[in-house]
């Protein structure tokens, strides 16, 4: 029987309230990992994982390797198209959150999974890429770049979900942002994830339509069960 992981969604949330929330969360992972090495395995207590779902209000985020002339906004533009910014502690460049976007935060302790960074990224992007063929869309990689493309080789290749995971003791924050019936205008502002030479799309863009977000979660969370091998609670 896989890890039980506990699955939340908190709806429209503020940026600095769920980044506030993740990291009470995972310092309870963290600080529950450390007391039980110090107990006997008969009394230790079951560690809790969680992956949530959220929707944010306009916001630009930069990563800890990204570059501030990235977002081409000043703090004047930003009130201009009712958007915050914020600088985190994330891996990746700048990126966006907005309306209409899947945003997952998987926070787990990869020491009950596999303590391997690489393969847990690619394993998010295989549940993305999985999650995308149901909706008959072509997921793909791009060697060297995080997060999931559509017509890489092609004469237009687009990222459709980014990627950026912070790690502490082998506890994950953070995680992936799908656009799924995404406002694009808004990546206009910035140089997506640094990349100056590609394109961002949506699944709405891709099918000429919108699409269901309910079932866009279903699909990712049961991918993420089967191959993250674990049990899923709905909370």
């Amino acid at each position: 029987m896989g890890k039980e992981i506990k699955v939340i969604d908190w709806g429209v949330i503020s940026y600095k309230k769920a980044w506030d929330e993740q990291t009470l969360l995972s310092k309870e992972l963290i600080d529950r990992k450390v007391a039980n090495r110090k107990l006997a395995e008969s009394v230790q207590v079951a560690q809790q994982h969680y992956f949530i779902f959220a929707e944010h209000p306009h916001v630009y985020t930069l990563g800890r390797s990204g570059k501030k002339e990235h977002l081409l906004l000043d703090e004047k533009g930003l009130k201009e198209v009712d958007a915050e910014f914020f600088a985190i502690n994330r891996g990746g460049d700048i990126t966006y959150h907005g309306f209409g976007q899947v945003v997952g935060y998987p926070i787990l302790d990869l020491d009950e999974f596999f303590t391997d960074i690489g393969k847990y990224i690619r394993l998010i992007e295989e549940v993305i890429i999985c999650m995308l063929a149901d909706f008959d869309i072509k997921g793909s990689r791009i060697d060297g770049l995080s997060g999931v493309w559509i017509d890489p080789e092609g004469a237009n290749p687009r990222k459709i979900c980014a990627i950026g995971v912070h790690l502490s003791r082998w506890t994950t924050m953070h995680g992936f942002a799908l656009n799924a019936n995404t406002n694009l205008d808004y990546f206009g502002h910035i140089v997506p994830c640094g990349i100056d030479d590609k394109a961002v799309t949506s699944m709405q863009a891709e099918l000429n339509k919108p699409v269901d977000e309910v079932l866009v979660k279903e699909r990712i969370l049961h991918y993420f069960a089967r191959l993250f091998d674990a049990q899923l609670k709905l909370s």
